[in-house]
């Protein structure tokens, strides 16, 4: 039976850094199809210039069609209005496929107002699990999985979460980490394009490069003095890329940031390989940085109890820490670190098979 030749609209949602990033590595794959039309719909889930904008402008993502300008509020607050915003978005695109990634509150409220319409919804980066539904991810990313048709996996281990939990192996594709083909893009343009180090006169340092953003660390004054007692034992420089709410957060609580961190603002995603490259290693609590500090070589010292990527951990490059100041002067006094990091997310090549896979899904279901 040949395959229909027809344009397929997919409506791609968008709302905070790490999907900023995982688009700059599909659209264009998408593009390059000439029969997937996408059109980027931003809700506004991260609005600073330095969180948004940026990354936009230097990894040449197509500009966002729509901009619902949906952020600041409580996580309830955000999905109900993104909910009824995005459901407003698909009647007037009519798409044939709704597109989300990971598991931000703009991947749940998309999912659920796709799956409530009948529109045929795709996942990029299924199957994670942390198993700790204290965390509003781990909710957005579970509920995601269960409403979506298509499920594009980084790694096996999420393909085992799936099928464990039911779903259907005829709807899983494991293709690989889209944000390893997005590093290997931009490395080398890292290299050479970007000042920030030299700048910063870091160039002959040796220092951790820290971020901090998760509600359980950021809004808890006694979570913030333990994480900075640890680093300040530890007497390791640190640069601290600082959040907008985890500054407000630390004034609020009248706290002193240690005397061995130096607190820059957020920079772009240039900027941001170019110090992870120059660093000893990273510490952090986001999800996407443990990858990038894994695909640039770098150990990771995650702030949190526990990790999606739990690859990472199992391979003794990444360890779980907490806000306990004694692990976190263990870790970072650490020396024996794997010295080769193995490949477990693919070889690069994600998005370019995910928009094969993705067009011949669409062409299947419509003969």
């Amino acid at each position: 039976m040949a395959l229909n030749s027809k344009t397929f609209k997919v409506v791609t949602i968008v709302g905070a850094r790490p999907q900023f990033v995982k688009a700059a590595a599909l659209s264009p794959r998408l593009q390059e199809t000439g029969t997937l039309s996408e059109t980027i719909v931003h809700t506004g889930q991260h609005f600073d210039r330095t969180m948004s904008d940026i990354f936009f402008e230097e990894m040449k993502i197509p500009d966002p069609k729509i901009n619902l300008g949906i952020g600041g509020g409580s996580h309830g607050q955000n999905t109900g209005r993104m909910i009824e915003a995005l459901e407003r978005v698909f009647i007037e695109e009519c798409p044939d496929t709704v597109l989300v990634y990971g598991d931000t509150d703009s991947t749940l409220a998309a999912a659920i107002a796709a799956s409530k319409m009948g529109i045929k919804l795709t996942h990029v980066e299924a199957g994670l699990r942390s198993y700790r539904r204290a965390m509003p991810e781990e909710i957005n990313r579970v509920l995601t999985d269960h409403v979506s048709d298509i499920l594009y996996t980084p790694c096996q281990s999420a393909i085992s979460n799936l099928l464990k939990e039911g779903i259907a192996e005829s709807k899983i594709h494991n293709a690989g980490d889209v944000m390893l083909d997005v590093v290997r893009r931009f490395q080398g343009i890292a290299k050479t394009q970007s000042n920030i180090v030299r700048e910063l006169n870091l160039s002959q340092a040796r220092f951790s490069l820290m971020t901090l953003h998760r509600k359980e660390n950021v809004d808890s004054k006694a979570s913030l003095e333990r994480i900075f007692s640890g680093i300040a034992q530890s007497g390791v420089d640190t640069v601290f890329l600082i959040h907008p709410r985890t500054t407000k957060m630390i004034e609020s609580f009248g706290l002193k940031i240690p005397a061995n961190v130096r607190v820059i603002a957020p920079v772009g995603y240039i900027d941001m390989l170019a110090l992870i490259e120059a660093s000893s290693l990273v510490m952090t609590d986001s999800g996407g940085l443990q990858k990038e500090a894994y695909f640039l070589n770098k150990p990771c010292v995650t702030l949190r109890e526990e990790t999606e990527w739990i690859e990472l951990v199992e391979a003794k490059v990444n360890v779980l820490v907490g806000s306990n100041p004694e692990l976190i002067l263990s870790a970072l006094s650490k020396t024996d670190w794997p010295v080769q990091f193995n490949a477990v997310y693919g070889d690069g090549r994600a998005a370019e098979r995910i928009a094969e896979d993705l067009l011949h899904r669409l062409q299947i279901s419509t003969n």
